[in-house]
């Protein structure tokens, strides 16, 4: 059997700061070796901010890793905030972190809304990428958005349906994503709050294949559950600020990215972002390279698609 690939040592940063950016900090670190190849992680949710696990999936030999929380979450402030929040702000904030460090073309690795990113960054700036690693592909279109929060995931995870259902009167199921809208935009803040964990302990409890209630526990945090619900709900009500829901896969716009090696990694039995998109992604940009893991769902720490990420760096160091 192949020697399944594990997380690298912890290491913490050898430089840290914050990169003012309008009216948010953007805090990010550097961690590995400063004269290594260098590669820049894009956390997923929107909102989910950075963490120190994800510094494993890079050699610290060979690599310098670059994280940075997205605005509004993690450790960037001020906290929750949804003002100049969007896709395109973050793109340019990923830039603007680039040129500030110093780097002239960095390995970008993104997973769930991080793929999503990492296809917006990409494609806007594909002289800054190097190469790309992307795993749980997810587009923001409307059958991907209809499938996890209104009718589809529910069916395979009906109990923890039932959680994600209980802060919303029955008369407004008809659209749920829209009723947790108003409520996140109410001066309520208990029902708020509520509905902020209800919201982000949905995705925990079906994020992996097997059950693992540590994931459900982080989730459920109340700062980190508070960001999270907030940013998603408001990504996912304006459509990701893309100009269509097709944008980062159509031809056109893949065409911009052709020439930038890349691996798609996507679990067979991804609940959160379903294979279908990962399968459109790869039939339209055929130059990729689509890796199945063949027994996963949908996190990025679960052991098959912790290997294929780990084995994809190490191939692209």
């Amino acid at each position: 059997m192949t020697r399944m690939l594990t997380l690298f040592q912890d290491i913490e940063p050898y430089s840290f700061g914050y990169l003012e950016c309008d009216e948010h900090e953007i805090y990010y670190e550097e961690c590995g070796n400063p004269n290594g190849k260098p590669a820049v992680f894009l956390h997923g949710g929107p909102g989910g901010g950075g963490s120190k696990k994800v510094r494993g999936f890079f050699n610290p030999k060979l690599y310098r890793i670059v994280i940075f929380d997205q605005r509004g979450c993690g450790r960037s402030k001020p906290h929750g905030c949804l003002n100049n929040n969007t896709t395109w702000d973050l793109v340019e904030d990923i830039e603007k972190l680039k040129n500030k460090l110093n780097i002239k073309k960095w390995l970008v690795f993104g997973g769930s809304w991080g793929s999503t990113l990492s296809l917006a960054y990409a494609q806007t700036y594909p002289d800054s990428v190097s190469e790309l690693i992307l795993r749980g592909i997810f587009m923001l279109r409307k059958k991907e958005l209809d499938w996890f929060y209104q009718d589809g995931a529910s069916r395979v995870f009906p109990e923890a349906w039932e959680g994600f259902l209980k802060p919303i009167s029955e008369k407004n199921h008809d659209n749920l994503m829209d009723a947790y809208y108003r409520i996140f935009k109410s001066n309520d803040d208990k029902a708020k709050m509520e509905a902020a964990i209800a919201w982000s302990r949905w995705e925990g409890s079906v994020s992996t294949l097997s059950h693992k209630p540590e994931m459900i526990t982080s989730y459920s945090e109340s700062k980190f559950a508070l960001a999270f619900a907030l940013i998603e709900n408001h990504y996912f009500i304006n459509k990701g600020f893309l100009q269509n829901e097709n944008q980062l896969i159509e031809t056109k716009s893949i065409d911009k990215i052709r020439h930038i090696p890349a691996k798609i990694i996507q679990g067979r039995y991804d609940i959160v972002c379903p294979m279908e998109t990962a399968w459109e992604l790869s039939k339209n940009w055929p130059e990729s390279e689509l890796i199945v893991a063949s027994h996963s769902g949908h996190s990025a720490f679960e052991e098959e698609i912790t290997h294929e990420l780990i084995k994809a760096t190490q191939e692209f160091a």
